[in-house]
């Protein structure tokens, strides 16, 4: 016989169907037309569970976008996630970036249709427009660590072949300075603002939601635009 829920599973259970009719109903009514009377129906539970769990409408909207970034519950940033810890620890430049370009891909299959819920009413509510400052702050302090990652890991592939062509030719001494280990002279800060821009859900929702790419076209044009703007 199966052994009764414990209280503290029935209230998981719980929080997860809020969420889960909060992230239905947000993504296809929008923030004004998805109500907390709505989504308690949706769950098949009282408006004020949905109040007493989560407090306002607003944190009800910002721990879904949490959990469709996060992909789970688990209250790990980012940066802490293997999928993160993996792209810093990617020893090849390009295999980054392409690391980064899928990365992107899945939480943004799982996080674009919220993310446009917070962007679109974001210039009418105040409350709103906060949540999506922080969520571009967040996004971007990610992407700059990348990009420190990045930089030190083309500078080290630069060094190396300085130092290889200097052997080869003969000469003795240390080799000349390289220039800037990215395109263009980019550092990591300017770096980290093509991979905000690029892996944005803003050109996501361009070319797949709107122009009908597929998710896995998308993550190979990124891995590859980012190649070509940023390595040498």
């Amino acid at each position: 016989m199966t052994a009764p829920l414990t209280r503290a599973e029935k209230t998981r259970r719980t929080r997860r169907r809020m969420l889960d009719a909060a992230a239905r109903l947000f993504v296809e009514r929008g923030w004004t037309g998805a109500t907390v009377e709505d989504i308690a129906r949706a769950a098949e539970v009282g408006v004020q569970t949905v109040y007493f769990t989560f407090g306002t409408k607003r944190a009800l909207l910002g721990e879904v976008l949490d959990t469709a970034i996060a992909g789970d519950a688990d209250p790990a940033a980012t940066l802490d996630r293997p999928w993160a810890r993996e792209v810093v620890a990617e020893p090849a430049p390009a295999a980054q970036l392409a690391r980064q370009a899928a990365g992107a891909r899945r939480v943004l299959e799982r996080a674009a249709p919220v993310l446009e819920v917070v962007r679109t009413a974001a210039t009418a509510e105040p409350e709103l427009a906060a949540l999506w400052r922080t969520n571009l702050e967040q996004r971007h302090t990610v992407q700059l660590h990348f990009a420190h990652a990045l930089t030190a890991k083309a500078a080290e592939t630069a060094l190396t072949a300085e130092t290889a062509l200097t052997v080869k030719a003969g000469e003795t001494g240390a080799p000349d300075e390289p220039g800037g280990p990215l395109r263009d002279g980019h550092d990591a800060r300017s770096a980290a603002d093509i991979m905000f821009t690029v892996l944005g859900p803003e050109t996501y929702g361009l070319l797949v939601t709107t122009q009908g790419w597929s998710p896995d076209r998308w993550e190979h044009w990124a891995a590859d635009l980012l190649t070509r703007q940023l390595l040498p």
